[in-house]
């Protein structure tokens, strides 16, 4: 596929005006349209970045008047898999934020839904757009296969609304950035996992603001994350604080732009041309484009979302966590799911969740 990409974008809240910047900054899109509930809010939101793409109450309408190359799902999660889906069996590709859904259950339905229609779904995890990460993969790779990976994560930001209600708003809302960085940095899939949550005197959320968790990785690998959401006063990079220990020495990142090595000590990374969800927006356009299949595709995706709910159900229930064993138990609620035909067809083909997802 040649040219500017038609998008049609569905959400107009918050996420969903950073985005509606990116697409129209960017010279290898075009927006068709924006839809959202408030369709009030997505003519403010046209308006706001000055561009003429025709509004709707939901991504139907829109699919019926203006036939788009590509849809940007930036709905709430809960809303992620039925637009998605829709715009799948309509033949559409999707680029939708991350997490993929609330369950690990529903993301599999998605992939399957991707498989089933012929048609990619891509999730943004827009984290693993930065040059830095990337050169601190290639400087970790040079140490040797690693021991320990680590990150601190310590912020104190005041949200309001309802990451201050959730039951685990570190785990859920935040920590699925480090642990999709961790998956990306080691090459790697996660085995198990030991957590612990809990959240200080202090806290102003309802919720578990602090955790640790220790993942075991593929080949033996410990992952550590170390982090809380109310943490005032020296706070870490947004991306953390990370510490690669390997045969041939160490390596840390600051998550900006800094990494020391022992092998070569230190030097800034400058940024690159496009990062976090600008370089999510260019590897998907060179995938729809016949390019090759993008990182965040659905199935690729799946293993970070698992490390969330494995680190949830650990944090729960003070046991280790088998992330296979939880794949399949998603797996099997996923089968009672309602869904198309095809979906659950697909689904039922799968050889097992495990397998699968690791040859995707």
């Amino acid at each position: 596929m040649s040219g500017r990409l038609r998008v049609v974008q569905v959400g107009a809240g918050a996420m969903g005006m950073a985005w509606l910047r990116t697409l129209t900054a960017s010279a290898d899109v075009e927006v068709a349209g924006v839809a959202d509930l408030d369709v009030e809010r997505a003519r403010a939101a046209v308006r706001e970045v000055g561009c003429a793409a025709p509004v709707a109450g939901s991504l139907g309408e829109l699919l019926a008047r203006v036939e788009p190359d590509a849809v940007v799902n930036v709905t709430v999660p809960a809303a992620h898999t039925s637009v998605s889906v829709e715009a799948l069996f309509a033949g559409v590709p999707v680029l939708c934020e991350k997490p993929a859904a609330p369950t690990l259950a529903e993301a599999m339905l998605q992939a399957a839904a991707s498989e089933a229609s012929g048609r990619l779904l891509m999730i943004s995890q827009s984290r693993r757009y930065y040059a830095a990460l990337a050169e601190y993969r290639r400087l970790i790779a040079r140490l040797g296969p690693p021991g320990l990976l680590a990150t601190s994560f310590f912020r104190g930001p005041r949200f309001g609304g309802f990451r201050e209600e959730m039951p685990q708003p570190l785990l859920v809302d935040m920590a699925i950035h480090a642990f999709d960085a961790a998956r990306y940095l080691l090459g790697a899939e996660p085995v198990s996992v030991t957590c612990e949550s809990w959240n200080p005197p202090w806290s102003w959320y309802r919720g578990d603001a602090s955790a640790t968790a220790t993942f075991r990785f593929e080949g033996g690998t410990r992952y550590v994350y170390n982090g809380s959401w109310c943490a005032d006063g020296l706070e870490t990079s947004w991306n953390g604080e990370w510490r690669a220990v390997g045969p041939g020495g160490s390596a840390t990142w600051d998550g900006e732009h800094r990494i020391t090595s022992s092998l070569d000590g230190a030097a800034d990374v400058p940024p690159g041309e496009h990062e976090q969800i600008a370089g999510a927006l260019v590897e998907f356009v060179a995938a729809v484009r016949g390019g090759p299949t993008p990182s965040g595709a659905i199935a690729r995706n799946i293993g970070s979302l698992a490390m969330v709910e494995a680190a949830v159900h650990a944090a729960e229930t003070g046991e280790r966590v088998s992330i296979e064993e939880l794949l399949s138990s998603a797996y099997a609620e996923a089968l009672t799911l309602p869904a198309r035909e095809e979906i659950h067809a697909r689904l039922a083909s799968w050889p097992s969740p495990a397998e699968h997802l690791r040859n995707a």
